[in-house]
C-alpha cells in the first residue's frame, strides 16, 4: 500500500512540474497512516515539505498535486486535510486482494518484514539479555529483561535474520568469591563446625540447600578445603541449573553463554588496558587505574582498576573487551538489554570502545525501568524461602508464564511497570492477556460451530464473496493486515511493547463487533457465511501469530 501511493504521487508531481504548476525540485515523498482512520489509510506531508521551495502556501500545493493524480482501481479517492495533507483511502478492491493473499501465505503473512541492516550486511544479529551473575536464583527484574530480550530475538528471527542469543555472566571477582565464601560457610556449618558467613555474603536459602547437597556428594571431606573454588563451582552449577528451569518455563533459550573470566585469562582485559595506555587514556591515581573522560566524551574518570594488592579490575574493563570481541565477531546489529542502573557503565563502555578504533555503529542498546508488584493497589513482597527479594519463579506461579511474558511487554520498555498481581489473575476483560486470548479462543469457536452445520472455507479464496463484507469487517479486516506493519516497527525501533498494544486494539474491535446479535457468522445465508468465516480465518491467524511472537499462548478453549 505504502509503495502505491509513494508511486502515484511521485508521477503526480512529475506530471505537475512538466506542466510548470510546480518547479522541478528535489523532493521526498513519506506516507504514514493517519491517527484518525476517518482521514484515509494513508496520509503524505509532501505539499507541505515542498512549500517552501515552490513558494506556495502548503494547501496550495497539496491542492496541485491532488489534481495532477491520475487514480488507479485500488484507490477509492484522494483528498487534501488541514494544512496540506494529501489522504488516501484505499478501494475495497485493494482490500479484497490483500485479504486473499494474506490468507494464501497464512502465518508467513503475519511476520516482521525484513530489511537491510547497512548496505553489504550478512544480516547477522546478535541479542545479548538476562546476563544475570550466578549468585542466586532469577528475580522479578531479571524477568523483565529475559522477556524483553527473547521477544527481540524472536522478531529478528521471523524477518529472517540470522540470531544468536546471548548470555554474558561474571564467574570470577569479588562476587563470585563472596558466592564460594558463603557457601563453604554454610556447609560447614551444617556439619556443625564453627564458621562464620563472611561480611556482605550471600545469605538466601539457596546457599544452605547447595551447602546441603555438598554434604550428600562429600560428606565431611571438605572441612579442611583451603581452596574456595570447589564451594564456587558448586554453587554456579546449581544456581544456573535453577537459572536455565526458570527461563524454560517462559521458552527463553541461548546459543552462547560468555563469560568475563575466560576473557581475563585469554588476555583480553589486559589488551583493553594496553590500548586505552597506548592512546594515553589512562591515568593512575590513588593506587588505582582511571579510564579519563573527558578524551572520550564522559563527563568525569572512571575507575577500570581497583587499588590496592589484587588490582582486579572494575565490572565494566571486561565489558569493553567483551563488546570489542562481540564486533570482532562481524554482526551487523548488536543488541543490549540493559536495566537503568547500567545506562551510565554501557556510555562508558561504548565510549572506551570507539576510543580503541572500534566503529561502534552496530551497537544498540535497549534500556529497561524496574517492576513493582502490587496488590490491591499496594506494593507487595511476596513470600520467599530465597532472600529478601521475589524470585521470577513464584511470580510464573502465582500467575502463569503467559502473563508473565503479556504483562512485561505491555508496557514501553523505558518505563516502570506496576505489575498488579490482582490484574494478572483474573479471568476478566479487563485484564489485557485474557482479553486477546478470549478473542482467539472465541474465533476457534467459530471454526467448530461452522464444522458442526457443515460449512468450510474453499480451497478457491477467488470463489469467496468477500464484497458481501460490510464497511466494520473490512476495518476489522484492515486492522489485521496491519500487524505485520507493526511487528516490523516493533523490531527496528527495539520497541515490542507495540505488539502487545495493537493486538488488544485488534482484539476490542473483534469483541465489539461480535457482540452484535447482527452480526453472526454462521447465518442463514451461505455466501454471507462463508465470507465472514473468511474475516474470522484471517483474524484468528493474525491474533496467534502475534501472540507466538510475544511466547504467548493462543489457546483454543477458555
Amino acid at each position: 500500500m505504502n509503495e502505491i501511493v509513494v508511486s502515484i504521487l511521485s508521477a503526480a508531481i512529475d506530471r505537475a512540474c512538466a506542466e510548470g504548476k510546480l518547479a522541478s525540485t528535489p523532493y521526498t515523498i513519506t506516507v504514514e497512516a493517519p491517527k484518525d482512520t476517518a482521514h484515509g489509510d494513508l496520509a503524505s506531508n509532501v505539499a507541505l515539505a515542498m512549500a517552501r521551495t515552490e513558494g506556495k502556501p502548503p494547501r496550495a500545493v497539496a491542492e496541485i498535486i491532488r489534481d495532477s493524480v491520475e487514480l488507479p482501481a485500488d484507490v477509492a479517492e484522494i483528498s487534501v486535510a488541514g494544512p496540506g495533507f494529501i489522504n488516501f483511502r484505499m478501494a475495497p478492491h485493494y482490500w479484497h486482494k490483500q485479504m486473499r493473499r494474506a490468507m494464501g501465505e497464512a502465518a508467513n503473512y503475519f511476520r516482521p518484514r525484513r530489511w537491510q541492516l547497512r548496505p553489504g550486511a550478512n544480516q547477522r544479529v546478535q541479542v545479548e539479555y538476562l546476563s544475570a551473575n550466578p549468585t542466586g536464583p532469577l528475580t522479578v527484574g531479571h524477568g523483565r529483561n529475559a522477556v524483553l530480550g527473547d521477544t527481540i530475538a524472536r522478531l529478528y528471527e521471523a524477518a529472517g535474520f540470522q540470531v544468536t542469543r546471548e548470555y554474558y555472566f561474571n564467574d570470577g571477582g569479588r562476587q563470585m568469591k563472596l558466592l564460594g565464601e558463603s557457601v563453604r560457610a554454610r556447609y560447614l556449618q551444617e556439619l556443625r563446625r564453627e564458621a562464620k558467613l563472611p561480611e556482605d555474603g550471600y545469605q538466601g536459602e539457596y546457599i544452605r540447600e547447595i551447602a546441603q547437597q555438598l554434604i550428600a556428594e562429600n560428606g565431611d571431606k571438605l572441612v579442611d578445603a583451603a581452596d574456595i573454588d570447589v564451594f564456587r563451582a558448586a554453587a554456579v552449577k546449581a544456581i544456573f541449573a535453577d537459572i536455565n528451569k526458570t527461563c524454560a518455563r517462559l521458552g527463553i533459550t541461548f546459543n552462547v553463554f560468555a563469560n568475563e573470566l575466560d576473557l581475563m585469562k585469554a588476555g583480553k582485559v589486559d589488551e583493553v588496558l594496553r590500548g586505552l595506555a597506548d592512546r594515553e587514556l589512562l591515568v593512575e591515581r590513588d593506587g588505582a587505574l582511571w579510564l579519563r573522560g573527558g578524551p572520550v566524551g564522559l563527563p568525569k574518570d572512571e575507575v577500570l582498576v581497583r587499588s590496592g594488592p589484587d588490582r582486579e579490575p572494575t565490572y565494566r574493563t571486561p565489558d569493553i573487551a567483551y563488546h570489542i570481541e562481540k564486533l570482532k565477531a562481524g554482526y551487523d546489529l548488536i543488541i543490549d538489554v540493559f536495566g537503568a542502573d547500567h545506562i551510565a557503565e554501557h556510555q562508558q563502555v561504548v565510549a572506551a570502545v570507539k576510543a580503541l578504533g572500534h566503529d561502534v555503529t552496530p551497537l544498540r542498546v535497549i534500556i529497561y525501568q524496574f517492576v513493582t508488584l502490587t496488590r490491591g493497589g499496594e506494593k507487595v513482597k511476596m513470600s520467599t524461602r530465597k532472600a529478601t527479594y521475589v524470585t521470577l519463579d513464584e511470580l510464573i506461579d502465582e500467575v502463569g508464564a503467559d502473563v508473565v511474558r503479556f504483562f512485561f511487554l505491555f508496557r514501553k520498555s523505558d518505563s516502570h511497570l506496576d505489575f498488579d498481581l490482582d490484574l494478572a489473575r483474573k479471568q476478566a476483560p479487563e485484564n489485557p492477556v485474557f482479553y486477546v486470548q478470549y478473542a482467539h479462543a472465541r474465533l476457534s469457536s467459530i471454526f467448530r460451530e461452522a464444522d458442526k452445520v457443515g460449512f468450510e472455507l474453499p480451497d478457491d479464496s477467488e470463489s469467496v464473496r468477500l464484497e458481501l463484507l460490510t464497511g466494520e469487517e473490512i476495518e476489522l479486516a484492515k486492522r489485521a493486515i496491519g500487524l505485520p506493519a507493526v511487528m516490523t516497527a516493533a523490531a527496528e525501533l527495539l520497541e515490542p511493547h507495540r505488539i502487545p498494544f495493537y493486538l488488544l486494539e485488534l482484539a476490542g474491535e473483534f469483541h465489539r463487533y461480535y457482540n452484535k446479535p447482527t452480526n453472526r457468522i454462521i447465518g442463514t445465508d451461505p455466501d454471507l457465511s462463508i465470507a465472514r468465516l473468511f474475516l474470522a480465518r484471517l483474524l484468528k491467524t493474525a491474533i496467534a501469530a502475534g501472540l507466538g511472537l510475544l511466547g504467548v499462548g493462543a489457546p483454543e478453549r477458555m
